[in-house]
């Protein structure tokens, strides 16, 4: 069993090492390009993906959750405090009100030209069709 660990756990790392090399943005990766990295994980079976974990990627230091904003981390805002987010709701109700307001302008015509036809139609369009 113990022979086994020692073929698996440095496999394990090297596969876990493979896989965030290949989803990191070639941006974040330091040092050397993406595809250097992933050929020293994978040609240098222990010592690579030691190395990539330590020094191949920008990492975010531990501190305030933060998120993606317009190319840059920033910290992390709660939606109720974060000005853009309550301006894209109130810009949402708005154009969610123009379209209600739509909806209901060309229900009232559609109901207004029903009402049109069934006021103009004689007695012969109102007679059930003949059958033979």
């Amino acid at each position: 069993m113990l022979r086994a660990l020692i073929y698996l756990l440095p496999l394990a790392l090297t596969i876990f090492a493979f896989i965030d090399c290949l989803n990191t943005p070639e941006d974040e990766a330091k040092h050397l390009p993406k595809i250097a990295w992933v050929f020293i994980i994978l040609l240098f079976w222990i010592v690579g993906p030691i190395v990539w974990l330590a020094a191949g990627k920008k990492r975010a230091g531990g501190g305030a959750p933060s998120e993606w904003h317009r190319g840059h981390r920033t910290n992390w805002v709660a939606p109720d405090d974060n000005p853009d987010f309550l301006k894209s709701l109130k810009d949402d109700g708005k154009r969610d009100e123009t379209l209600l307001k739509d909806w209901e302008a060309d229900l009232r015509r559609r109901e207004e030209e029903i009402k049109r036809r069934e006021g103009n139609a004689g007695p012969e369009d109102s007679a059930p069709p003949a059958t033979s």
